[in-house]
This record gives structure tokens, sequence and C-alpha cells, in this order.
């Protein structure tokens, strides 16, 4: 039986994991690790048995004693504070916890001896601001950092590779793109998006404000059911040490992503920009490539933008009517 532990357990994207292994009829072994308790219910699978400790990262002794317990062969490491905004208000709390949390994973690993594969998740802001002629990144593109939340994630991918070449450890990484979809909370453009949208049409409003950032940086976004699929098969078939984006190959604006909400919910809005919401350093434009992780793994985008647009907007449709 094949024994799975998540870190980041109560975030966004392991509901989506504990599906996609439900989905697989696999009869498999999770445990999930958070500082935060979940927010759905993790013991209503059939194949899946999961189970849930409340433990910060930070603590060594009590990593080591799950991870000494479990014997995982398999981890996903989603722990991490995710968000860009977050990191430029707290840039040392950012900072401090994304890597140090990865640190005593990986060390707690290292000590066990314990013959695992870890994937480390990465992002795409850390390739920081490219020229478009650049664009699609490719794997093999320069690492230029323009936050702090981007730094962390910087290091942690140095981190992966130090123990890979330095202890053997079976760590592969990836530079996960924008993911979207049900579940995601409101901090993230997308979601804040959908759930002001559906506040606007359940109270009828005619030429409602929506308040905005930049809406023309440009982003590559992907269905979380897609992404999950592929951190499924980077666990299974992704190579040692190797870094995979994991994308959509397409760019799509801001402004034309709030543009489709806007027409899927028939609504008529102001957008006002609000330099409050500008952030001190961003992206212009951030697509990526995706054929390594395509070519050697077999995977591939079921999902479209549209669709997850609309599941989100749904999701948050539901949420208004259970609130009101």
């Amino acid at each position: 039986m094949d024994k799975y532990l998540i870190t980041g357990f109560s975030g966004f994207v392991s509901k989506h994991f504990l599906e996609l292994l439900e989905e697989k009829k696999e009869i498999v072994s999770v445990v999930g690790i958070d500082i935060n308790y979940p927010g759905f219910a993790y013991t209503i699978y059939k194949h899946v048995t999961c189970n849930f400790h409340k433990i910060d990262l930070l603590d060594k002794s009590q990593v080591d004693n799950v991870i000494y317990n479990f014997q995982p062969n398999y981890i996903l490491h989603l722990a991490s504070y995710s968000s860009v905004a977050f990191s430029w208000k707290n840039p040392v709390a950012s900072f401090t916890n994304n890597t140090n949390v990865f640190l005593n994973l990986i060390e707690q690993v290292r000590l066990l001896d314990l013959k695992c594969r870890i994937l480390s998740i990465g992002s795409s802001e850390e390739y920081g601001n490219v020229r478009e002629e650049d664009i699609p990144l490719s794997e093999e593109h320069a690492l230029t950092p323009v936050s702090p939340y981007a730094v962390a994630r910087v290091s942690q991918e140095l981190i992966s590779k130090v123990y890979v070449e330095g202890f053997g450890m079976d760590i592969v990484i990836t530079r996960s793109f924008n993911h979207i979809g049900i579940g995601q909370k409101e901090l993230f453009v997308v979601s804040s998006f959908a759930k002001k949208l559906v506040e606007i049409k359940s109270l009828n409003l005619h030429n409602a404000e929506i308040q905005t950032g930049d809406l023309k940086i440009i982003r590559d976004f992907l269905d979380v059911r897609d992404v999950v699929r592929a951190y499924y098969l980077l666990l299974k078939k992704g190579r040692k040490g190797e870094i995979y984006n994991v994308c959509s190959n397409n760019g799509i604006a801001l402004e034309e992503v709030l543009n489709k909400m806007v027409a899927y919910l028939k609504l008529e809005v102001n957008i006002i920009r609000d330099p409050k919401l500008i952030r001190p350093s961003d992206n212009k434009i951030i697509v990526g490539n995706n054929s390594k992780l395509k070519s050697e793994t077999g995977w591939d985008a079921q999902i479209g933008l549209e669709r997850s647009l609309e599941d989100i907007i749904h999701y948050w449709q539901k949420k208004h009517e259970n609130i009101v």
C-alpha cells in the first residue's frame, strides 16, 4: 500500500489531491499535517484512508514523530505562505516560514534514512520579470525573483538540489504557475473577482464598482484538478532532482479573465483601479512551457479556462446562498 504524507493539508490543493486518489480507486493511506484544522471532510473516502495531525512544521520533534511513525513512501510538500501579496506585507515571516518548514521536513527524512520520494512545490514567481520574446518560459530560463515570496521559493529549490546531490535524496521539484479552482480563498485574484461579482449579481446591483490592481498583467492559469494530476504523475514518473513547470502553456491578461466572468454573469460593472492593490514590484507576464512535463509523464491539461471560471463562480454562488 502506498503511503502519502501531505504537508499544508488544510490548504486549497490537498482536497483535490485526495479526490484524485479516490478516483483512481487505489487503496492508499494518507497522513495530513498542517498548523490549521482542515475545513473539509477527509474521512469520507472509500479507497483512501486519511488521518490528520495538527502540528507546526517548525517543531522538529513533532515532524520527526509523524514521519517516523508513518514511514511514508511519498511526501507532497504543499505547506507554505503562498500569497505574493502577503510576502510584501510580511517579508520576514514569508521567507523564514517557507524555507525553514521545508528544510525541517527533508532534514528529518534524511536523518531517519527514509526511502521516499518528495515533491517540492515551487512557483513560477521564481522567474521574475521576463521579456515577451522569452515566453513561454522553459525550465532552463534564468531565475530573477522580484518578491520575498519568490526568493523563498528559489531558496527551497536550491535546498532541494543540495539534498539531492549531496545526500542522494529523492526529490522532484516543480515550478507551479497560477492555479485556480473550487475552494480557493478570495485572497487570490480570480477567486476574489468571482466572490465580488457573485455578490453584485445576488444584490442585483447596476453599474456596481469593483476595485482591482493591475489588470494588464498576463498569467498562465491552470485548473487545480489538472495541477494535482501533474503532481501525482511527477511523484510516480518524475526524474530525481529535475525541475518541471506545471502550467497550461497559455497566457491571458487579468482584464480578459475578469471580462469573461462579467459576461458569464451578464453583469455591467465599473472597474476601478486601486493603487493600493498594486504590488511594489510585479511580473508583467508569466507564461510557461509545459513540454517537459508532458513528454516525461504523459500529462496533459483536461480542463479549459472557461470551465474553471464557471466552476469557481458556481462555488461562490453556493457559498453565498448558504450565507444569506
